[in-house]
């Protein structure tokens, strides 16, 4: 039975958590895999639950977190390569940036046959200062060389990082989507909507608008803000918007949504204020029943889980449209696409959705038939092995 080793940047809420679960869960007896992982900051989620619910033990590297950070870095080097020698991996897989540069290095020290690395986003523009950029982006092509195969989870990711970026020649690229248990997201739908808007006092005409994520700058919920003011000045119709998430940001977003004029709940969540900040929301399931669209106006993104998640749920999208967001949605069938930024595009997206209710029901329909057949764990799993033995052959 070939061995994975299989090394994730922490257990927080999101796409590579589920990624990483699921494979290391279902891709047995075929193969066997330690799931190594490091950790996550304070103002995150956890999502250890995940790993828990699959009955998975993961092995911890305390000084492995997504901050750079020399002296732990290094440390965790030399655990990774630890490990490498004790479980004598014939695969060693990573998954996001920290886990890719330390995990890749001391795979190809210990002589792994196939070692592959997984984007799951990038942060090639954004996030960093351009001289910032450049450092990580030479990292990057450094690392593609000591690396087998590059895993990208769309098209439009693939063209970025090979034709746009560099990293590597496109023959080095290999496109495999996420994959998740969407069930929950499917069934229950009515006393889930009924659980959440009692929870939050919505009543049946208010039209939720819900948006999904960290509260970080790159996510860029002031766009999401400044379009909800301009819809509120428009529509007729009751609306209430829900930010659901946390971070370092939300005392920034607080007071923008206060200079805006949008009135907002924290403690008292049932108030009839036009925006709550629920913070964290476990039983994201639940929420998405509640909402009748959800947005998203993020200025990069690899492939956006929440977004994948809402049209499970039946929910129309709004969103900016970058990173691989065109590969997860179809657009003006699921989803209202607009780019960074456009404030005045964003609230037209958002009002077209919100005026028409025959709209916002053909979409809900279209989404959840759509990430059915293409976003399942099962697919997952069976292009993971397919592409593991590919690669062991050779």
């Amino acid at each position: 039975m070939p061995k994975v080793l299989r090394i994730i940047n922490r257990l927080n809420l999101g796409g590579p958590t589920f990624n990483a679960a699921y494979l290391s869960k279902f891709l047995a007896p075929e193969f066997e895999t330690l799931l190594v992982s490091g950790m996550k900051a304070d103002s995150e989620e956890s999502s250890e639950f995940i790993v828990k619910n699959l009955d998975l033990k993961p092995v911890y590297i305390p000084e492995m977190y997504r901050e750079l950070n020399p002296f732990r870095d290094y440390k965790s080097y030399f655990k990774i390569r630890k490990l490498i020698r004790d479980f004598k991996p014939d695969i060693v897989h990573t998954h996001a940036a920290k886990a890719g540069a330390v995990g890749r290095l001391a795979a190809a020290h210990e002589g792994v046959p196939v070692i592959i690395h997984t984007f799951h986003g990038h942060v090639f523009h954004s996030y960093f200062s351009p001289a910032k950029t450049r450092v990580f982006l030479e990292i990057e092509r450094y690392l593609a060389k000591k690396t087998t195969k590059i895993v990208t989870l769309s098209e439009i990711q693939k063209h970025e990082l090979s034709s746009i970026y560099k990293v590597a020649p496109a023959q080095k690229f290999e496109i495999i989507p996420l994959g998740f248990d969407l069930e929950k997201f499917e069934t229950g739908q009515d006393e889930k909507r009924k659980k959440f808007r009692q929870a939050y006092n919505l009543d049946d005409n208010e039209i939720a608008i819900g948006i999904v994520g960290r509260l970080v700058p790159i996510k860029n919920h002031k766009l999401f803000l400044k379009a909800l003011s301009i819809v509120a000045a428009k529509t007729s119709k009751q609306i209430r918007a829900f930010i659901i998430g946390d971070g370092d940001e939300r005392s920034n977003i607080e007071l923008y949504a206060k200079e805006l004029g949008l009135q907002f709940n924290n403690s008292d969540l049932k108030q009839k204020n036009i925006l709550t900040f629920t913070s964290w929301i476990k039983d994201i399931d639940v929420s998405n029943a509640g909402m009748d669209m959800i947005a998203l106006t993020s200025n990069n993104e690899g492939t956006p889980v929440s977004l994948i998640e809402a049209q499970a749920s039946g929910k129309p999208i709004v969103s900016t449209s970058i990173g691989g967001i065109e590969d997860i949605v179809i657009q003006n069938r699921t989803a209202l696409l607009s780019a960074i930024n456009d404030e005045q595009m964003l609230a037209a997206n958002l009002l077209k959705l919100i005026e028409d209710d025959v709209l916002r029901e053909s979409f809900s329909a279209t989404g959840a038939d759509f990430v059915r057949n293409k976003f399942s764990y099962q697919r997952l799993c069976r292009d993971m092995a397919g592409f593991y033995n590919s690669l062991l052959r050779r």
